[in-house]
């Protein structure tokens, strides 16, 4: 700003002559300007300074705590409150994270707190370019050192973030809904302890990746055969939905599954997707994960299951009728459009959270997609995950989210992030009986909507799937497979009734359960008659 006033003044000093020479009115007017105009700039110089002079950072807080310190806040406030959400966070906790997370930040703006959208947004690039601005000009540097990627869909952006002053100074802006850390893994800082012996977590969490390639021999009791031979599970019994198959096989229904991928071995949920009873439709599978520990790679790992839950998953919603001898799917007749977005059941980290936040946003902008289920989760919440469910929610898309089973580090967690958000319809496994009681380990609470039986009273077997590999058969349990199991019933609903809502499916369901009209504090609705539901 110096140089711009010395400039103004320099030319006026050397124009001065000929100007009294011209005109001594319009000297005074110049004059005049050039005042205001200094007048101007001095003020700007004296925000600016202000603004700059107002972050101060105590020297307590000028050294980022350490991953542990860090987990520990976070388990704080999961063990007082039941939630951790980094926008209650301190500037000095978010930016620990943040430097313990590659210094990626991501960045969720709009004219207010809902405003999450582009499309909804007029001035979203002016906002976008404000923030940016702050950016740079804290961190002292330029706009290609600092982002990462800007979303076409959704209000946020990934940005590169070093300096506490730089998340201060945004987070005091009217257009920030939040400032989170896109890369700091909680759950990987928890293996580290386990490995190290730390005696709080002795038992190593990666047991709770979900993965699984293995391949069972199916108990005589825990399946029945349907033509052409078909095995159906015990579970499907128990929930009517063979009953259901008279009036609806999910026929026109297309559900998207947000999940690890499937398998190329498996056949059924490939070129023999369409077999036996089972055809006329299609299955479309596209990977979104990149497995890379850099956020600006771009090539994707494809969109194979190298992990075995996303098969498995696929498997109970809608695995074909046919000749086979391996178990049936709910919505055998049912489309599938399946993302590999993860490398397992815990999305935790950049790379994991980014692709789950592109399928949801994928299958929102998908006219054909009408349900969404996802047995994924974590332990707290992520922003722009909650933008992407939020996006699609708004195309009108039925959100189906596993309520969580536990670690041994999150036994005090209720239902996980997505689950608990009021856009997704939480589901958790329950033991097979007439009195409700959680599958071992499975997570209850408040915003359960419903469950399915998915763990034998005697035997603990859970539910038969086709395997990994062809012509294998295998068991799934947990609240994952109790939510593929709820997203294939809600299949059957709508095709039965094609022109009818979200809202209306939904309501239907809720009336079949064994429990309405109440509703359980631990089990939601409960047990979803499918027989009833497609009535």
């Amino acid at each position: 700003m110096k140089f711009i006033e010395n400039d103004i003044v320099n030319k006026k000093i050397i124009k001065l002559p000929l100007l009294i020479q011209q005109n001594q009115i319009m000297i005074k007017k110049i004059l005049r300007v050039s005042l205001l105009l200094l007048l101007i700039l001095s003020s700007c110089s004296r925000d600016e300074n202000q603004s700059e002079n107002s972050i101060i950072i105590e020297a307590s807080q000028k050294t980022p705590l350490t991953p542990t310190q860090i987990n520990a806040k976070i388990d704080e406030s999961l063990n007082t409150k039941g939630t951790f959400n980094w926008s209650e966070a301190s500037s000095h906790l978010l930016w620990s994270a943040v430097v313990n997370g590659n210094n990626i930040v991501t960045i969720g703006f709009g004219n207010s707190k809902t405003n999450f959208e582009r499309a909804k947004t007029a001035n979203n690039a002016k906002i976008q370019n404000n923030l940016l601005a702050i950016i740079m000009k804290y961190e002292g540097t330029t706009l290609d050192k600092i982002l990462i990627t800007a979303d076409i869909d959704l209000n946020l952006m990934d940005v590169i973030i070093e300096k506490q002053e730089t998340i201060i100074a945004l987070r005091q802006s009217k257009y920030i809904r939040y400032v989170e850390p896109a890369d700091y893994s909680y759950l990987n800082v928890r293996n580290a302890e386990s490995r190290s012996g730390s005696p709080s977590n002795s038992t190593n969490s990666s047991s709770s990746s979900g993965c699984g390639y293995e391949s069972q021999t199916l108990a005589a009791a825990d399946f029945t055969t349907t033509t052409p031979n078909a095995k159906v599970p015990w579970t499907f019994t128990q929930h009517k939905i063979p009953n259901a198959w008279n009036v609806s096989t999910g026929r026109g229904i297309t559900i998207g599954i947000i999940d690890t991928g499937v398998s190329p071995n498996q056949s059924l949920l490939g070129a023999n997707f369409n077999n036996g009873l089972s055809t006329g439709r299609t299955i479309q599978k596209n990977g979104v994960y990149i497995n890379s520990i850099w956020p600006w790679t771009t090539t994707t790992d494809g969109v194979n299951d190298l992990c075995g839950h996303g098969t498995s998953m696929a498997s109970v919603a809608a695995a074909p009728r046919n000749d086979r001898g391996l178990p049936v799917g709910v919505a055998y007749n049912s489309n599938l459009v399946t993302y590999r977005a993860a490398e397992n059941v815990v999305i935790d980290g950049f790379q994991e959270q980014e692709a789950v936040k592109k399928a949801f946003t994928a299958l929102g902008n998908n006219a054909k997609v009408k349900i969404i289920s996802m047995s994924m989760g974590h332990i707290f919440s992520v922003g722009k995950i909650e933008d992407a469910i939020k996006f699609a929610y708004g195309k009108g898309k039925l959100i189906f989210c596993a309520a969580g089973t536990s670690t041994s580090f999150t036994t005090f967690v209720g239902v996980i992030f997505p689950a608990w958000m009021p856009e997704t319809i939480a589901v958790t496994g329950v033991k097979e009986g007439a009195t409700l009681q959680a599958c071992s380990d499975c997570h209850t609470g408040g915003k359960v909507e419903f469950t399915v039986a998915m763990q034998r009273a005697t035997s603990g077997n859970t539910v038969p799937i086709s395997s990994y590999y062809e012509n294998q058969s295998d068991y799934v349990g947990g609240s994952s497979v109790a939510t593929a199991t709820t997203a294939g019933i809600a299949a059957l609903v709508w095709a039965k009734n094609p022109t009818w809502t979200r809202d209306q499916v939904l309501t239907k369901m809720r009336q079949s359960a064994n429990l309405f009209p109440n509703r359980s504090s631990e089990y939601g609705f409960g047990n979803v008659n499918a027989f009833l539901a497609v009535q």
